[in-house]
């Protein structure tokens, strides 16, 4: 069964995004988190009687960002098809090192390989090393430590070798 709390994160967390649904199933429960537009419930099945959750009214959603300035696509490390870029495969916490006391695992400048971990996102509690997937060198580190990424959201720019 979800507990309350993790289901006002879980609510968060897709407010705070682009994800439209969340379809999560735990234990012979379901949760399902739609925005407003597709549907404002939120709403649990299980197996023993249902517990009342929370739901999203178009009051608590998101603002959205607006886009920012373009800039010439010359000045920008992000613009050139030469670096590999390495993507975050979900949504979650970006994390630069394996705990707040230790060093990042990487900076612009290190030399990587396909198995060099480069940060960890953490997606409801549980925490994914990522891998580089390519050799190279650390060019820019697109992501702040603590920051909500995105599925799909560059997260390191890599000159490959």
């Amino acid at each position: 069964m979800f507990k309350l709390n993790e289901i006002k994160e879980l609510i968060q967390l897709v407010d705070e995004t682009s994800v439209q649904e969340v379809e999560i199933e735990n234990e012979g429960s379901r949760l399902v988190i739609r925005k407003p537009g597709k549907s404002e419930t939120v709403y649990v099945q299980a197996q023993a009687p249902a517990v009342a959750a929370p739901q999203v009214s178009q009051s608590t959603a998101a603002p959205q960002a607006s886009a920012p300035a373009a800039t010439p696509a010359a000045t920008t490390p992000e613009a050139d098809p030469t670096l590999h870029k390495i993507v975050s495969p979900m949504v979650g916490t970006f994390y630069r090192s394996p705990s707040p006391e230790k060093g990042p695992f990487v900076n612009a400048g290190d030399k990587v390989n396909g198995k060099s971990v480069v940060c960890i996102i953490e997606a409801m509690k549980l925490m994914n090393e990522l891998e580089a997937e390519v050799n190279g060198t650390i060019v820019e580190v697109l992501a702040e430590n603590g920051q909500l990424v995105e599925y799909g959201q560059p997260l390191f720019l890599v000159k490959p070798e």
